[in-house]
Protein backbone atom coordinates (compact mmCIF):
# COMPACT_ATOMS: atom_id res chain seq x y z
CA UNK A 1 0.00 0.00 0.00
CA UNK A 2 1.19 3.35 -0.92
CA UNK A 3 1.47 5.73 2.44
CA UNK A 4 0.43 9.50 1.09
CA UNK A 5 1.70 11.97 3.08
CA UNK A 6 5.35 9.31 3.80
CA UNK A 7 5.44 8.81 7.49
CA UNK A 8 8.45 9.87 9.03
CA UNK A 9 10.24 6.31 10.79
CA UNK A 10 13.29 5.80 12.53
CA UNK A 11 15.13 2.55 11.56
CA UNK A 12 18.95 0.84 11.95
CA UNK A 13 19.98 2.25 8.85
CA UNK A 14 18.76 5.74 9.83
CA UNK A 15 16.03 7.93 9.96
CA UNK A 16 13.87 8.14 6.84
CA UNK A 17 10.20 7.95 5.15
CA UNK A 18 8.38 4.92 4.58
CA UNK A 19 6.41 4.95 1.28
CA UNK A 20 5.20 2.02 1.32
CA UNK A 21 3.79 -0.55 3.51
CA UNK A 22 3.38 -4.45 2.79
CA UNK A 23 1.26 -6.68 4.44
CA UNK A 24 2.11 -10.31 3.97
CA UNK A 25 -1.45 -11.61 6.26
CA UNK A 26 -2.51 -12.17 9.55
CA UNK A 27 0.67 -14.46 10.39
CA UNK A 28 3.36 -12.03 9.69
CA UNK A 29 4.90 -8.25 10.52
CA UNK A 30 3.83 -5.46 8.24
CA UNK A 31 7.24 -4.26 6.08
CA UNK A 32 7.93 -0.66 6.00
CA UNK A 33 10.09 0.64 2.59
CA UNK A 34 11.77 3.24 3.86
CA UNK A 35 13.77 5.63 1.69
CA UNK A 36 16.59 6.63 4.24
CA UNK A 37 17.03 10.47 4.34
CA UNK A 38 21.11 10.41 4.92
CA UNK A 39 22.14 8.24 1.80
CA UNK A 40 18.84 7.87 -0.46
CA UNK A 41 19.20 4.02 0.10
CA UNK A 42 15.77 2.31 -0.23
CA UNK A 43 15.07 -0.56 2.79
CA UNK A 44 12.28 -2.63 4.00
CA UNK A 45 12.04 -3.17 7.52
CA UNK A 46 9.60 -5.45 9.66
CA UNK A 47 7.76 -3.51 12.34
CA UNK A 48 10.10 -4.81 15.10
CA UNK A 49 12.56 -2.93 13.63
CA UNK A 50 11.53 0.52 13.14
CA UNK A 51 10.07 2.92 15.54
CA UNK A 52 7.88 6.57 14.86
CA UNK A 53 10.31 9.44 15.08
CA UNK A 54 10.80 11.77 17.69
CA UNK A 55 8.04 14.41 18.19
CA UNK A 56 7.93 15.96 21.13
CA UNK A 57 5.20 17.75 20.69
CA UNK A 58 3.27 14.21 21.01
CA UNK A 59 5.35 13.66 23.86
CA UNK A 60 7.50 10.81 22.02
CA UNK A 61 10.70 10.73 23.11
CA UNK A 62 13.49 8.55 22.25
CA UNK A 63 16.17 8.14 24.46
CA UNK A 64 18.94 6.45 22.41
CA UNK A 65 18.95 4.93 18.72
CA UNK A 66 18.18 1.78 19.78
CA UNK A 67 15.13 2.48 21.27
CA UNK A 68 16.08 0.96 25.12
CA UNK A 69 13.84 3.17 27.57
CA UNK A 70 11.24 4.60 24.65
CA UNK A 71 8.25 6.23 26.13
CA UNK A 72 5.43 4.20 25.99
CA UNK A 73 3.27 5.89 28.64
CA UNK A 74 2.32 8.66 26.15
CA UNK A 75 -0.97 9.13 26.70
CA UNK A 76 -0.65 9.02 30.92
CA UNK A 77 -0.07 12.66 32.63
CA UNK A 78 3.96 13.37 33.88
CA UNK A 79 4.84 13.01 37.30
CA UNK A 80 4.64 16.35 39.30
Amino acid sequence: MRLDPPIPLSTPKGNGYAHFLIDEGIENHFFWMVFINETGEIWTFPNTQVRAEKNISLGRYLKDEKWEGIRRDWNKPKDS
